[in-house]
């Protein structure tokens, strides 16, 4: 992998990790698109992609870091304010549940379909309908109910949005796009429910990271190098985390501006453009 490549590669997961749509999807899409000879399933490849993980991870800690450290100053304190950020603490537990148990569960099954440009270009067609039928459904269901703050969630709405996050494990199925859709469903405002959908990424995708990391370990010395350079390597994490940095900032202000809109119809429209165009690439290449 050249330079220009990572530093896309690392702009490309800094978005999409964010932005609803899919950046498994984009990672499995974009090399078998413009032609880059990248084997995902290769050993070589696991050091530079646990980088960019943690880099996105590290940018949300930072984005987030007044809300990390009073949910851990909550543990320890008391009063009406630390009741309500111990009920937070529940609801990302609660809401984390589904992703690790079903993880377990299914990963290995669906693990075939990561490296399929395809079947990814396919689900982030589908992706778009989640989105677009998400804010649908988001009408009718504020209709039912009144429109309500992260903080008036329950268990039983955090563990929907869970339910809504394990979509994800399909490639092209975005993560942070299933888990907004989620909020919207239990009558979360746009922004309130990007804001859990990114609290609730956090511990994910630094998990992720984490549990990939013990495997560098025991990889043989061949395959234990990674696809780029040291320094190239650090770099694309260090872009990574920037772009996520950004993307958050930018998607929380969008949100927040758009919450009488359909506020989730342009990515869809984007997912659409991008899984057919896709499709059509991979067909005649």
């Amino acid at each position: 992998m050249t330079f220009l490549q990572a530093i896309l590669f690392a702009i490309v997961q800094g978005v999409s990790e964010l932005f609803p749509v899919s950046s498994l999807g984009h990672a499995v899409i974009l090399p078998a698109v413009l032609g880059w000879h990248i084997d995902q399933d290769a050993p070589q490849f696991l050091p530079f992609l646990v980088v960019l993980h943690l880099g996105t991870a590290t940018a949300l800690l930072i984005y987030f870091w007044r809300e990390w450290w009073g949910l851990l100053l909550a543990l320890f304190g008391r009063g009406e304010e630390i009741a309500g950020r111990r009920h937070l603490v529940a609801l990302l537990i609660i809401g984390t549940l589904p992703a690790v148990v079903l993880g377990f569960m299914f990963e290995h099954r669906l693990r075939h379909l990561f490296g399929s440009p395809v079947a990814a270009a396919v689900f982030l067609i589908i992706n778009g309908f989640v989105l677009f039928g998400g804010e649908r459904l988001r009408r009718r269901a504020l209709r039912a109910h009144d429109r309500r703050e992260l903080g008036d969630a329950n268990g039983r709405d955090a563990f929907f949005v869970g339910l809504w996050q394990t979509l994800a494990f399909l490639p092209g199925i975005s993560r942070s796009g299933a888990t907004i859709v989620g909020g919207l469903l239990v009558g979360l405002r746009h922004e309130d429910a990007a804001r859990f959908s990114f609290l609730l990424a956090t511990p994910v995708i630094a998990g992720a990271a984490v549990l990939e990391i013990p495997k560098l370990r025991h990889l043989p010395t061949a395959a234990g190098a990674t696809v780029v350079s040291g320094g190239t390597l650090w770099i694309a994490g260090l872009v990574a985390g920037v772009t996520a940095y950004a993307s958050t900032a930018f998607l929380l202000r969008y949100f927040r501006s758009h919450e009488e809109n359909p506020a989730l119809d342009p990515f869809a429209y984007y997912c659409w453009a991008a899984g057919v165009l896709a499709v059509v690439l991979l067909a005649i290449g």
